[in-house]
């Protein structure tokens, strides 16, 4: 999801800024926001300062949202057409946004935010920690800062390996590792696409540097206590919030990476896959073996009833198209109590890949002027992946119209994890039942009760096998930002945290100048990883507070919201609060609780846990 607000050229090409966090220097870093916000100080009190308070933040509210505009349209030239031209204008948009962003940021600590009243103090908190690449005020700082950002989106952008005669981009690439069963040839190819990166290596080392000295002038430790800084309470509760979810469900990961293995060693053997141990991250059907469903026809139950259908054949059957999978996104919204999306976006969206430019295909979606000016850009493939991709992409869209009237610094998800949980949380309603209800089943194709455990392994092997990479990316990330990774040991320290987590391994020792990490879209483009590991855990609880307020009594997995203007009407008032509350304030709106919980994927996936503790009762798990 692109968002512009106080952002560098690398930050368009993220998804949802950081918001709401308080500066080291402030208070609200040593106690509970919630706490520093439940009294406003009274404004006769300190009437000068927050009178020039209020008045500044007038000015940089409508600063920031006029380069955001010019930006926008910068950024999305460059990611939907990639040429010298393009990527200069970004890298100078880029350079004036950083420019503009630091200054506000830096003039705005000549404020205590300890005596402002509550709105101005979290929009004071809002500006001077919402920047995720900063750039330091020192002359051309700015300028390098946004040529390595643009760069490395480019070479990422336009990569390509050749194999057996044919350049082939990530798309192409990607199915080969989605498709073989070749052991030979999904090391070759996985091999092959991580010859992009080590070119990134010395360019995102430098970014590292300058990006520091940024966040150290606007008053941080390092840069990824910035990041941390961003979730209405301090770093270090961030970081044990983090680990208490992970512990939550790290058991049901580890049951499904216990059975994927021995599937995996009945199918290839142990020459290429071991009984015990890790596994080869190239056998998972994906590039980066971030989820797994791609090789559901290696590891499907055998003892159970399958699913009467698959997916992506009843998409190719019924004559969809990238246009009817979006149409059919929107349609679900709709159906919720949404307006339709505005016919420009119909009009300048990218929904296919256009034959005649490189692009960069990664699917986001964007906000070019922070009312109705929304788009999606997608190589879109006629496909099941694809189709939950579409409502992810929308449900961002959604939400900043949702927000859309909202002051500019409160123009932004809850916190970050909040933006990229609404589309995947409607996701979670393309059940069977809804499938049917569209026509893209039958009644008759509705699996019965007892296919449920291999409908629920399908959707673990995409939700759950995420959930550790998702720790993966930010946890090398914040190791490297705060400098306890040097560059030497970039792509050691890369493996090391893939083998503790995710218990996976390289299908062979890798090159001593390898950048495994620089070959995720994520890392060259900038974009905090954490929210996504947030989103997983909020989707699950949002569909659950969603399915108890549409009065559903079956299993949770089962549940759909499609079409229910009563779920959609508490749904929407959530979203309608964008940033400008705590995010447990926006939390309890919709759910009644005040604490992100793994509890709802516990339930949803509970009989599935059962099967594969079953499965794995004669296996040696772990790693």
């Amino acid at each position: 999801m692109k968002r512009l607000t106080l952002t560098s050229s690398v930050i368009a090409l993220s998804l949802v800024l950081a918001s709401c966090a308080a500066p080291e220097s402030s208070e609200a870093t040593k106690t509970d926001l919630a706490e520093t916000t439940t009294e406003a100080p009274a404004e006769t009190d300190h009437a000068a300062e927050i009178a020039e308070a209020r008045a500044f933040l007038e000015m940089a509210e409508a600063k920031l949202a006029a380069q955001s505009k010019i930006a926008a349209q910068a950024y999305w030239n460059q990611a939907t057409n990639i040429t010298e031209e393009t990527n200069a204008a970004a890298a100078e948009a880029g350079a004036v946004s950083t420019k503009l962003a630091v200054s506000l940021a830096n003039e705005s600590k000549k404020f205590d935010v300890d005596v402002l009243p509550a709105d101005l103090a979290r929009k004071m908190n809002i500006l001077r920690s919402s920047i995720t690449i900063p750039a330091p005020s020192t002359p051309g700082a700015a300028e390098e800062l946004s040529k390595i950002t643009t760069n490395l989106d480019a070479t990422y952008g336009t990569g390509k390996f050749t194999y057996k005669g044919e350049a082939l981009n990530l798309d192409q690439l990607s199915t080969i590792i989605e498709t073989s069963r070749d052991p030979e040839e999904l090391k070759a190819v996985w091999e092959g696409w991580r010859t992009i990166s080590p070119p990134m290596k010395d360019d995102y080392a430098r970014m590292v540097e300058i990006a520091n000295e940024g966040a150290e002038e606007l008053g941080f430790p390092s840069l990824d206590q910035m990041w941390l800084s961003g979730y209405d309470m301090p770093p270090e509760d961030m970081e044990a919030e983090v680990e208490r979810l992970w512990t939550q469900v790290e058991p049901l990961y580890k049951e499904l990476h216990c059975y994927t293995r021995a599937k995996l060693n009945e199918k290839y053997g142990d020459d290429v896959q071991p009984r015990t141990g890790p596994i080869r991250a190239d056998l998972l059907g994906n590039m980066w073996a971030q989820q797994w469903s791609s090789i559901y026809d290696i590891v499907k139950p055998a003892d159970v009833v399958a699913p009467s259908y698959d997916l992506t054949e009843q998409l190719q059957e019924k004559g969809y198209t990238p246009i009817k999978m979006v149409e059919t996104g929107e349609a679900f919204f709709t159906s919720l109590g949404f307006d339709p999306l505005p016919k420009t976006f119909w009009e300048r969206s990218m929904i296919v890949r256009p034959a005649d430019r490189e692009v960069v295909c990664h699917a986001s979606a964007w906000d070019l002027d922070d009312e109705d000016d929304v788009r999606i850009k997608m190589c879109t493939e006629v496909n099941a992946e694809d189709f939950y991709t579409v409502h992810h992409e929308l449900g961002h869209n959604f939400y900043q119209r949702a927000y859309k009237d909202q002051d500019y610094l409160y123009k932004n998800g809850a916190h970050d994890g909040f933006h990229e949980a609404i589309g995947d949380f409607v996701g979670l309603s393309i059940t069977p039942i809804y499938l049917q209800q569209i026509g893209l089943i039958t009644e008759d194709q509705i699996p019965p009760a007892d296919a449920d455990t291999a409908l629920l392994l399908n959707t673990a092997l995409d939700k759950i096998a995420f959930l550790p990479f998702a720790l993966t990316v930010d946890g090398w990330r914040w190791d490297v930002l705060s400098g306890k990774t040097a560059p030497e040991a970039y792509n050691q320290a890369w493996w090391d945290l893939r083998l503790k987590n995710q218990g996976l391994v390289p299908p062979a020792p890798r090159p001593a100048d390898a950048f495994d990490p620089g070959a995720k879209y994520h890392v060259p483009g900038n974009t905090p990883y954490l929210r996504y590991f947030l989103s997983y855990i909020l989707q699950f609880q949002f569909h659950k507070a969603a399915c108890e307020q549409a009065g559903w009594e079956g299993p949770l997995h089962r549940c759909s919201i499609y079409d229910n203007k009563e779920v959609g009407e508490r749904f929407n008032a959530m979203l309608e609060a964008g940033a400008s509350e705590p995010w447990p304030d926006t939390l309890e709106k919709f759910t009644g609780t005040r604490q992100m919980d793994g509890s709802a994927i516990i339930e949803y996936f509970d009989p599935l846990m059962l099967y594969l503790k079953d499965q794995n009762a004669d296996e040696s798990c772990g790693w």
